[in-house]
C-alpha cells in the first residue's frame, strides 16, 4: 500500500484545557482515562478521507500536533516552542469554556503560532477588543474548539456560548463545544463531527490543492 500523504495540525491553548484528552478522542475514538500534562509536544495520528463519499475522495494522515500549555512571555519559553510551528498547515485553538482566560489567550497562542507575535508580551487587549485585522490575511485553517461544556450551568450556557461565537468569528473560524469524556459530542453525522471533517477537507485543500482545483506538485 503507498504510503499516505499527511498535514500537520496544531493544538494549542492553555494548559489545563483538555488538548491531550481531545486528540486522545479524536485519534483513538477514546475518552482518555488518566491525562498528564504535556511537556514540550505529543504527535498522534488520525485517519481523513478527504471529500468522502465523493469520486474525490482519498485518505489521507492528520498529525496533530498537542503542544505543552505553559503561558509565558519569556524568550525562553517561546523559542522552544517555536520550533513545533514550522511547516504547520492548521490549527485547532482550545480553550476551557469555564476559564474565560482561557478564551482570551487563544489570540495570544494563534498569534504566536503564526508569528505575529513580535510584542514580547503576547496580545495587547483595549478594553476587552481585539484586532481583526491581525487575522484578516490569514492563509492557515482555524478551528476554535470549546471544552469542558458539560461544566456550564444550563442558565449560563447561552451567555457563554454567545461569547465564544464572537471568539471564532474573529478568527474568521467554525466552532465545536464539546464535553472531552463524552464522545457522543463527535457521533458521526452529528454537526460537531460535521465541522471537524470540513475543517480538515480545508487544511488538506490548502496544502495539497490549489483554487481551481488542480493538485499542487509537493515534496515530502
Amino acid at each position: 500500500m503507498a504510503a499516505l500523504d499527511r498535514v500537520k495540525v496544531l493544538v494549542l491553548g492553555d494548559s489545563g484545557v483538555g488538548k491531550s484528552s481531545l486528540v486522545h478522542l479524536l485519534c483513538q475514538n477514546q475518552v482518555l482515562g488518566n491525562p498528564s500534562w504535556t511537556v514540550g509536544c505529543s504527535v498522534d495520528v488520525r485517519i481523513h478521507d478527504y471529500k468522502e463519499g465523493t469520486p474525490e475522495e482519498k485518505t489521507y494522515y492528520i498529525e496533530l500536533w498537542d503542544v505543552g500549555g505553559s503561558v509565558g512571555s519569556a524568550t525562553s519559553v517561546k523559542s522552544t516552542r517555536a520550533v513545533f510551528y514550522n511547516l504547520l498547515n492548521g490549527i485547532i485553538l482550545v480553550h476551557d469554556l469555564t476559564n474565560k482566560k482561557s478564551s482570551q489567550n487563544l489570540y495570544r497562542w494563534s498569534l504566536e503560532a503564526l508569528n505575529r507575535d513580535v510584542a514580547p508580551t503576547g496580545v495587547l487587549v483595549t478594553n476587552g477588543d481585539y484586532d481583526r485585522e491581525q487575522f484578516a490575511d490569514n492563509q492557515i485553517p482555524l478551528l476554535v474548539v470549546g471544552t469542558k461544556l458539560d461544566q456550564i450551568p444550563e442558565t449560563k450556557r447561552n451567555e457563554v456560548l454567545t461569547r465564544t461565537a464572537f471568539l471564532a468569528e474573529d478568527f474568521n473560524a467554525e466552532e465545536i463545544n464539546l464535553d472531552c469524556t463524552n464522545p457522543r459530542y463527535l457521533a458521526a453525522g452529528s454537526s460537531n463531527a460535521v465541522k471537524l471533517s470540513r475543517f480538515f477537507d480545508k487544511v488538506i485543500e490548502k496544502r495539497y490543492f490549489l483554487r481551481d482545483g488542480n493538485q499542487v506538485c509537493h515534496f515530502s
